[in-house]
């Protein structure tokens, strides 16, 4: 029986190694810059995104080394759409991570630069890294997804709808819509790219998946709004109370806290149940989902 805190700061540990690798030398020219990046990405998180990579391919026979790639590539994209979405002109954060956002540590413009340079980043991780030895086929396969979940139809054009959703009351279809672009769509690439990285050409297999990833992105930004209500900035990282303060649309505003946890318990089962096909090999994505669900940060 596994311990997942043990496999999670595996896991952990293993992105950063190769994050650190893959980043520019803080020391190379444009300094201030790449020494931006590093801030915005080292240090800190907890790899979620990562970790579903990791064990969604080691659920499939994938080695870590084949994983590394498309797990620094969906922290990238993370990392960017946070250093954005901190600034002024977006969600006005001024604490990330448990530390100034980059836009505070540094300036505006160097943070907006720092975005734009971790996005392209990820991208050309994924399609020249040579640590991803599957087809050139897989790998434009691979790049597909993660554009699709970064663009408009996914991480993107979720914050243009939250934006827009301020001040007003979404239906419950709306909300949910809001967030399986916002957040869920990464979080359900993570777990496809981890699959593809595998090899795996199995439809039924991959099928299930895609069922665990949609269902586990949507508890994740559940219990997001959970912990908005009822987190602790010592724990979260970040100021809570920040949705609220905002008048911004979350699961708790709209339909309640008991509901919001109802709904995050029934997405929970629904991803338990997407792992049937895996058999004993799903048990780290189980314990995964439990965790997004039961997390306290």
């Amino acid at each position: 029986m596994f311990l997942l805190n043990d496999t999670l700061l595996r896991y952990r540990e293993r992105v950063e190694r190769a994050l650190a690798a893959r980043l520019p030398a803080a020391t190379a020219s444009p300094a201030r810059l790449h020494e931006a990046m590093r801030y915005a990405v080292l240090g800190g998180g907890k790899r979620v995104r990562a970790a579903l990579v990791y064990a969604a391919g080691t659920a499939l026979g994938a080695g870590d080394a084949d994983l590394d790639a498309p797990a620094c590539a969906i922290e990238l994209i993370h990392a960017y759409s946070l250093v954005h979405d901190d600034l002024p002109c977006m969600d006005n954060d001024d604490l990330r991570r448990g530390k100034p956002s980059c836009h505070k540590a540094y300036d505006e413009a160097t943070a907006l630069l720092v975005g734009d340079a971790l996005q392209t980043l990820a991208f050309e991780v994924m399609a020249s890294d040579p640590a991803l030895t599957v087809s050139p086929a897989r790998r434009l396969e691979m790049v597909v997804t993660l554009t699709r979940a970064t663009g408009a139809a996914g991480m993107a054009g979720g914050q243009a709808i939250d934006l827009a959703a301020v001040g007003r009351k979404l239906a419950p279809a709306e909300l949910q819509d809001m967030h399986a672009r916002k957040t869920g769509a990464l979080i359900h690439a993570a777990v496809r790219l981890g699959a593809l990285a595998a090899g795996t050409t199995d439809e039924k297999t991959l099928a299930a998946l895609d069922r665990y990833g949609h269902a586990v992105g949507l508890a994740f930004q559940i219990a997001d709004d959970i912990l908005d209500v009822e987190g602790q900035a010592a724990t979260l990282g970040k100021r809570p109370g920040a949705d609220q303060a905002r008048n911004k649309p979350t699961y708790p505003a709209l339909l309640g806290l008991d509901e919001a946890k109802t709904r995050a318990q029934a997405a929970l089962e629904q991803a338990l149940e997407s792992l049937a096909p895996l058999g004993d090999n799903g048990a780290v994505l189980a314990a995964l989902a439990r965790y997004i669900v039961e997390r306290r940060q």
